[in-house]
């Protein structure tokens, strides 16, 4: 009982700390970086550059028409989300896999709310060494790309460890 109490604070913590984390970062960006040329930093290692991107994951479907990316990004992503935590329950995930789950949904919901009130999403993050650099991108990207390894990663050692239990079972 302690343990499920502990483990469900433990991701609404997360959650919240990565929600906020990511509309405190967006709002600096906003206000810091809109409109005012790119900042590097760490041997332009990491760039800081204020974009408002209308697609999604590195800007793809940003040419779609208007109602073709509403339809794709805040009704299709919002139904995605719903998804996520109808399997959650169904599924009654637990440990890293539930964790990684949250963090995308984390991420992916604070990016949702930018889509639905602004109809884009605030990126500001570029990180790379010389040509070899990555999308700009935001720190909800950041949940959801950890998310999505974390989930992974908790789902292998969850089939690792029912193998091996059913291996030794046999």
């Amino acid at each position: 009982m302690i343990r499920r109490v502990t483990t469900r604070l433990t991701l609404v913590v997360a959650i919240v700390a990565t929600i906020g984390c990511d509309r405190v970062t967006k709002h600096a960006a906003t206000t810091t970086l809109a409109g005012e040329p790119g900042r590097s930093y760490l041997a332009d290692t990491i760039r800081l550059e204020y974009v408002e991107n209308t697609g999604g994951f590195l800007s793809l479907g940003a040419d779609l028409p208007r109602a073709a990316r509403t339809a794709l990004f805040i009704f299709g992503t919002g139904l995605m989300l719903l998804v996520l935590v109808g399997a959650a329950v169904r599924f009654q995930w637990r440990g890293w896999v539930l964790m990684g789950a949250g963090l995308i949904l984390a991420g992916g919901a604070s990016n949702w709310v930018d889509r639905v009130v602004r109809g884009s999403v605030v990126d500001f993050i570029n990180v790379g060494v010389g040509p070899l650099r990555t999308g700009i991108f935001n720190v909800a990207d950041v949940a959801i790309m950890v998310g999505v390894m974390v989930l992974m990663l908790g789902e292998h050692r969850g089939n690792s460890s029912r193998t091996t239990a059913e291996g030794e079972a046999e």
